[in-house]
């Protein structure tokens, strides 16, 4: 099994190139907000080939990126789709009192524009959604991939209250079409 251990800032022509070959060929993985949190696990690449990720602790990878190992090989990372809660409301200052008081519990959060038309999305907690509800917030169900706001701070910003706050830029980009990748912990 190839291990990764590398994020990959800048790519050259080649590498990119290369990138869409690997697409064609399911050479890629489509990991879970959860998963692209950890430095180090297993997973399986859409043509079911096992990898490994084992990097610096440096943060949430993000949907595009791209990881290396030693012999200089390279995969890109795509956010896979996963059931989140969506939150819409009648104008822009309802949906931005919903904003507040899901930041206020420190929830993380992805903030999406689609025309003049705005929505939040989070994973899924059920008190949570009924507190929305009782605010006068449309509340869904939607497979959509998660892509959080990092915060004024940065990608690893963590407060000094206990709180690990390590999230990742947003992004609407659409998701591939296939299969979806298992991921694992390293045993």
């Amino acid at each position: 099994m190839k291990i990764y251990n590398q994020r990959v800032q800048q790519l050259t022509d080649q590498q990119q190139a290369d990138l869409v070959n690997q697409q064609a060929n399911g050479q890629f993985l489509q990991l879970d907000f959860d998963t692209r949190q950890r430095s180090r696990f297993r997973a399986t690449l859409q043509n079911g080939e096992a990898v490994g990720i084992d990097l610096p602790r440096t943060g949430t990878l993000k949907d595009g990126d791209v990881v290396q190992n030693a012999s200089g090989d390279i995969i890109q990372i795509f956010a896979k789709p996963q059931t989140l809660t969506k939150v819409t409301a009648d104008n822009a200052f309802e949906l931005m009192r919903g904003a507040y008081h899901l930041g206020n519990r420190h929830v993380p959060l992805m903030l999406v524009q689609h025309d003049n038309d705005y929505a939040l999305y989070f994973e899924p907690d059920y008190v949570l959604a009924d507190m929305l509800v009782k605010l006068g917030l449309t509340v869904s169900e939607v497979e959509h991939a998660f892509e959080p706001e990092t915060g004024a701070y940065g990608h690893s910003h963590a407060h000094g209250h206990g709180h690990d706050n390590r999230l990742s830029h947003a992004d609407t980009q659409s998701a591939i079409v296939g299969d979806l990748t298992k991921a694992t912990f390293f045993s």
